[in-house]
């Protein structure tokens, strides 16, 4: 009977995910995985996570689920896609247009996969309880306790996505779905009820190096080893300090997040944008942004402009940093209008990325 119960709980929490718009779902144990556990070790140890300080500060929450919440014996890891139904590499050669990562372009992507993840989760404790789940799944009842996650806490999500069979960690470290490509937003349900886990998902790389021959800053210095340090999303969104000068060149006109080794993935010709959930449509102004109009935002014009977008967290000053990298990539004089100004920016980091901006571009002329 507690058999029965359970497989009817799993088909049920499973068609309740989809409802909500996850489109990837699987179960994986929460127990600490040496092999995964070590990697985040040597990771760590090699100082690739850059200036994310929380990541090492925390690496014994994020080692396993346990580690994190001792209570805890299963993961469920759901997956939203957010598949584009544009070419994320069109606009590399606009160099008077910004362009800003796919996952950006929408909805903050947090609000939306924690809305659904919490509402799940009411579902799971309010089933578990009603069907004599809790506890410790024995059939004699008791309370369910959940956490859920995505994206804001020391959790190991590509890891253990990839061990509830969603897909796997590709050669770029990012998840690889063979449904749903590279774009997928993670989020995980811990909780103490006692699931059935999934199999891994195979890797299916295989000799494939697309991605990290696409990336711009050589970012990987092995497969499915990032350095966060030379990685285009690191260096445009966490870094808060002026970009190391010879990296400013591989930024382009890149002005938040980097899409180029997941786009390169040869399994997104599967991804179906029918999929995409509609908070992710991009947003007409955040599609092919115009440098000279960034370049003049002050505080509030930023916060507006990219108001309920992801982007807003970075705030103005680190924006304009980026897009004054992008100016001076452009080889475009004409921006100089608005380059100038912030050469006596309050913000030292951008003006000296004003000055170098400058510098560039006159000597293009």
């Amino acid at each position: 009977m507690v058999k029965t119960n359970l497989i009817e709980f799993l088909e049920d929490l499973e068609e309740q995910a989809r409802e909500l718009g996850f489109c990837a779902f699987g179960i994986a144990c929460a127990s600490e995985d040496p092999a995964r556990a070590k990697g985040l070790d040597e990771w760590l140890a090699a100082g690739m996570h850059g200036s994310m300080g929380w990541m090492e500060e925390r690496a014994h929450h994020r080692r396993s689920p346990q580690g994190l919440w001792p209570e805890c014996r299963s993961v469920i890891a759901l997956g939203m896609s957010y598949a584009p139904a544009h070419d994320p590499l069109a606009l590399a050669d606009a160099g008077t247009t910004g362009r800003i990562s796919v996952y950006a372009q929408g909805a903050d992507y947090h609000d939306t996969v924690k809305k659904a993840l919490k509402h799940l989760a009411r579902w799971i404790v309010a089933e578990g309880e009603r069907r004599g789940l809790g506890t410790d799944g024995s059939g004699n009842g008791g309370p369910v306790g959940v956490k859920v996650f995505t994206d804001t806490a020391p959790v190991m999500e590509k890891p253990l996505g990839a061990a509830a069979g969603l897909g796997w960690q590709g050669k770029h470290t990012n998840m690889v779905s063979r449904e749903h490509g590279s774009w997928l937003f993670l989020g995980e349900i811990y909780t103490t009820l006692e699931l059935p886990v999934a199999r891994p998902a195979r890797d299916r790389c295989g000799s494939c190096s697309a991605c990290q021959d696409a990336c711009p800053t050589n970012a990987f210095p092995a497969p499915y080893k990032l350095d966060a340090r030379r990685c285009i999303s690191y260096l445009t969104i966490e870094h808060k300090g002026p970009v190391p000068e010879d990296l400013r060149e591989g930024l382009g006109n890149r002005i938040y997040g980097c899409d180029d080794c997941l786009a390169a993935c040869p399994w997104n010709k599967f991804a179906e944008t029918a999929h995409r959930m509609k908070p992710f449509l991009p947003r007409a102004e955040l599609t092919a942004p115009a440098l000279a109009d960034l370049l003049t935002l002050d505080d509030a014009g930023f916060r507006k402009l990219f108001s309920g977008s992801p982007i807003k967290r970075i705030g103005r000053d680190r924006m304009i940093r980026n897009c004054l990298y992008a100016a001076g990539n452009s080889g475009e004089s004409a921006l100089l209008e608005q380059v100038e100004p912030l050469l006596v920016d309050p913000d030292p980091v951008v003006a000296e990325a004003a000055r170098w901006a400058s510098t560039r571009l006159k000597a293009a002329t």
